[in-house]
C-alpha cells in the first residue's frame, strides 16, 4: 500500500525516514569527512530545528536533508544529475508518492551554492529550509573545519597571498576553482549569512559569521608573524 493512502500515514512516514537514514549512513560510509554521514546528520538536525518555526512539508524536508548529498556532483566529475537520480531510485523502492519524489529531486538539484550562481528554475518553502540547514553547516567552527578538510582532500594550498579571491564568481568558475582554502571564505562562506531564507537560520548564521571573521583575523596575525 502506498504511504499516501495508508491509514497509519505518520507511522509510515517515520519508517521511510528511518530507512532513508539507514540507507544514507551505509552509502556514505568512508566518504570525505566534510560530506559524510555526520554532515548529513547535522543538516538533518538543522532542518528539524528550522521546522519548529516554519510551515512546510516536514516529510519532504527531512527526506531531502537526508538525501541531498547522496551523490554530490563534486565527487562525480561535476555531474549534477547523479544525486537526484540516486535519491529518486531509492525513494521509488520505498513506494514514496511520485510527487514527493519529484519535489525532493528538484530541491537537490537547485539547493547548492553553485546552483544559486546560475539560473535557478525551481523554488519552494521546503527548498528554502533545507538550503538554510545545509548552509548553516558550511559556516562557523564546523564550516571552517569542513573547508580545510576538503582543501586537504584536494591538496590545495591553505593560503597564498599572490592568489586573490575571485570577485566575479559564476557557476562554472566556482566548479573549476582550485584556489587556496582561505579564498573559499570570501568566495562562499562569508556570503552565506546574507543568503539565508528563514529567520531561525539568519539568527544562527549571524553568530557563526562573526566567529569566522574572528578566525580570519587571528589567521592573518599568525601568518604574518604577529603576536
Amino acid at each position: 500500500m502506498n504511504y499516501m493512502t495508508d491509514p497509519k500515514n505518520d507511522r509510515s512516514k517515520k519508517q521511510i525516514i528511518d530507512q532513508t537514514a539507514a540507507f544514507v549512513r551505509e552509502r556514505l560510509d568512508g566518504a570525505e569527512s566534510g560530506h559524510d554521514w555526520w554532515h548529513i546528520e547535522r543538516v538533518w538536525n538543522n532542518t528539524k530545528l528550522i521546522l519548529e518555526t516554519e510551515e512546510a512539508d516536514h516529510f519532504v524536508c527531512e527526506l531531502t536533508a537526508l538525501l541531498h548529498d547522496i551523490a554530490d556532483s563534486k565527487f562525480y566529475d561535476g555531474d549534477e544529475s547523479v544525486g537526484p537520480r540516486v535519491a529518486g531510485q531509492f525513494l521509488q523502492r520505498q513506494d514514496v508518492d511520485p510527487d514527493v519524489i519529484e519535489h525532493v529531486q528538484k530541491i537537490i538539484l537547485n539547493m547548492s551554492f553553485k546552483a544559486s550562481l546560475g539560473e535557478v528554475s525551481f523554488h519552494s518553502k521546503e527548498l528554502e529550509i533545507v538550503q538554510d540547514a545545509d548552509r548553516l553547516d558550511a559556516i562557523g567552527a564546523v564550516g571552517i573545519a569542513r573547508a580545510f578538510n576538503y582543501g586537504g582532500f584536494k591538496n590545495r594550498e591553505i593560503y597564498n597571498p599572490a592568489i586573490p579571491p575571485m570577485e566575479q564568481l559564476d557557476k562554472e568558475n566556482y566548479k573549476k576553482s582550485s584556489a587556496p582554502t582561505i579564498n573559499h571564505f570570501y568566495e562562499k562562506l562569508l556570503l552565506l549569512r546574507d543568503r539565508m531564507n528563514t529567520s531561525t537560520a539568519k539568527h544562527i548564521a549571524a553568530k557563526r559569521h562573526e566567529f569566522m571573521e574572528r578566525y580570519l583575523q587571528q589567521f592573518y596575525k599568525e601568518w604574518n608573524g604577529q603576536a
